[in-house]
């Protein structure tokens, strides 16, 4: 209204010119000034006679108290019905925020002491809005009068959102009996809008420090407001939850912990708006590139501390992506000619009388592993071309304005090959103790079989194996000579190898024995072969391919006992009651080895 009254109301001729400004209604914390003019014809005249602007916008001082408690606290001293009260004001009524209602300290007693509060007076807590004669006027940020103005989420007036960023997302804590206490996130100094909600039986910690050093630690027993360097925490607790609320903006770094009380995990929720601390600031010019005959000149960028106001290293201005460093800016310089006696240097724009500097890089490195994930590094040179054609290595800020390449990168992501081990073979023996096998082989990320494995975590390819029918010597009506080597009537299976992807010593069958009774002597062949997988044929190596243990290749065998063989053990077999014969197992002793070395 106020804008309206300047412009179309002072044109009208009905109205005397407005008078001057009132004192403010207040001397800080945002107060009303009116202006008054007065009708020339009687009480005719369209439009107000008054009209309101804003003052004293200045924040009040800490030790003054709320423009409203002290409306309320003015009535101390007069009595109502009777009696003497301390008055406490009600703010935020809804039905109406500009009167003065206020209530009795410790009593269950609200009054409305005076239908309009003082001009300046907050229509509530929430907003700037204010109350002139009685009725809430909407006030912007920028503390105006009719103005709609509102602080971004980073707390500045009528702003973009361009000084903040948005830090949202969860952390997961872990319990574990050596570590009671773990960090979740740091928000920085000058934060707004903080909301950390974790959920489940661990309990948050605010660890506080000051730009100037100053730490210190909070925990909270019960839900309630406190205050925190300057920081207003509301802090609310349930079961199995906790949340803690700053509007900010923080008057110092908050590191958020977690503190556990059981060993059952929490997860902790964080929602907050960080100012951007460090900013790209362009620098001045470097020195021109020639002193004569047309050159060029760049500026860079530089990383600064906003809260510090200095340079820092670049890193500080990576810390989020949108922080991109500006290119650098090029101009022409010292295009005046050459003095004769250095001869005349021709004048043309800089990009056609020479090509302006680049980088040249190095190939990349070998990448630092061969598979798992590495990376490899290539390094650069900023190099300039002479008019001659000549390639020459000049000073990095020269090649500024251009982005430079990649200097790292990974490489050879996939995985490293494994150890594969393929189904456990049958027990070798059908009854009691005997050994099972199995093929293990190192496959790559292809599904290749190749090498590279860790020889040391290769898997094991043989292990016992107890097959649960019980070894036994079948009952016989008379006495019988034992047969060498076994007592027992364990049959040895024959392990039955063959040719696999990977080279392996494949044995042929035993020959016959050589001897028709008594010990005698069984060859085989041992050849080391492949199994060509496309083509699935056999195909025969060299043995030194094969890098198992050669089986054996010769190997003793016993026949029935020959009529000149003594018999080497008759036992005496005890009898029963029923004259039935009792029978045992006996030990006797092994074979000899069927090989003198490399294992039989």
């Amino acid at each position: 209204n106020s804008r309206t009254t300047r412009s179309d109301e002072d044109k009208d001729d009905s109205w005397d010119a407005w008078g001057a400004w009132s004192d403010c209604s207040r001397t800080c914390g945002g107060g009303a000034s009116y202006s008054l003019r007065r009708c020339l014809n009687g009480r005719n005249c369209e439009g107000r006679n008054i009209r309101y602007k804003t003052c004293s916008s200045n924040d009040c001082p800490s030790d003054v108290g709320d423009f409203r408690a002290q409306q309320c606290s003015a009535y101390n001293d007069v009595k109502y019905q009777g009696h003497f009260y301390e008055w406490i004001p009600v703010y935020n009524d809804p039905t109406a925020p500009c009167a003065l209602k206020c209530q009795a300290l410790g009593k269950n007693l609200v009054v409305e002491l005076a239908p309009k509060v003082l001009d300046g007076t907050r229509c509530n807590t929430e907003s700037l809005d204010m109350c002139i004669s009685g009725i809430c006027q909407a006030v912007g940020c920028d503390r105006q009068l009719g103005s709609n103005a509102k602080e971004d989420n980073c707390g500045i007036c009528a702003g973009d959102g361009s000084t903040c960023r948005l830090v949202r997302g969860q952390a997961k804590a872990h319990f574990s009996p050596e570590k009671r206490e773990e960090t979740v996130i740091a928000v920085p100094h000058g934060s707004r809008s903080v909301r950390i909600t974790l959920k489940g039986p661990a309990h948050l910690v605010i660890e506080s420090k000051t730009l100037q050093g100053e730490k210190g630690e909070h925990s909270f027993n019960a839900p309630g407001t406190f205050v925190i360097e300057n920081s207003t925490v509301e802090f609310q607790k349930s079961t199995d939850r906790e949340i803690i609320k700053i509007q900010g903006p923080l008057g110092a770094d908050f590191i958020i912990k977690t503190r556990y009380s059981g060993s059952k995990e929490s997860v902790v929720q964080f929602f907050f708006y960080q100012p951007i601390s460090h900013q790209w600031r362009q620098t001045e010019f470097f020195p021109c590139t020639v002193t004569c005959g047309g050159g060029y000149q760049l500026n860079s960028a530089e990383c600064v501390d906003i809260r510090l106001k200095r340079v820092v290293p670049d890193h500080y201005c990576h810390y989020h992506p949108e922080n991109k460093k500006p290119k650098p800016k090029l101009k022409e310089c010292n295009m005046d000619p050459c003095p004769s006696s250095d001869g005349f240097k021709e004048i043309m724009p800089y990009d056609h009388f020479q090509p302006l500097p680049r980088w040249e890089h190095n190939p990349w490195t070998a990448c630092s592993v061969s598979c798992g994930g590495g990376i490899q590094r290539r390094s650069f040179v900023c190099v300039e071309e002479t008019i001659h054609g000549e390639i020459l290595q000049v000073e990095e800020w020269k090649c500024m304005y251009a982005p430079k390449p990649k200097v790292i990168q990974t490489c050879n992501l996939f995985d490293c090959p494994k150890w594969v081990a393929m189904e456990w073979s049958q027990c070798t023996v059908t009854c009691g103790r005997g050994l099972r096998y199995r093929v293990v082989l190192c496959i790559d990320h292809r599904g290749q079989h190749v090498g590279g494995c860790n020889p040391q975590l290769k898997l094991h390819i043989k292990e016992e194996c107890i097959v649960p029918v019980p070894c036994y010597k079948p009952k016989e009506k008379s006495p019988v000579e034992a047969k060498l080597p076994w007592f027992k009537q364990a049959h040895e299976m024959e392990e039955i190898i063959t040719a696999s992807e990977e080279p392996t010593f494949v044995p042929e069958p035993w020959s016959p024995c050589s001897a028709t009774c008594g010990s005698g002597i069984q060859v085989r062949d041992v050849k080391c072969r492949i199994l060509l997988a496309f083509t699935q044929t056999e195909v025969e190596l060299p043995e030194e391919e094969c890098e198992d243990v050669k089986p054996p290749t010769e190997r003793v065998c016993h026949q029935v006992s020959c009529d000149s063989d003594p018999v080497p053990y008759t036992p005496e077999f005890p009898r029963a009651e029923d004259g039935s014969v009792i029978y045992d197992w006996e030990y006797i002793g092994f074979t000899p080895c069927s090989a003198t070395c490399l294992g039989g």
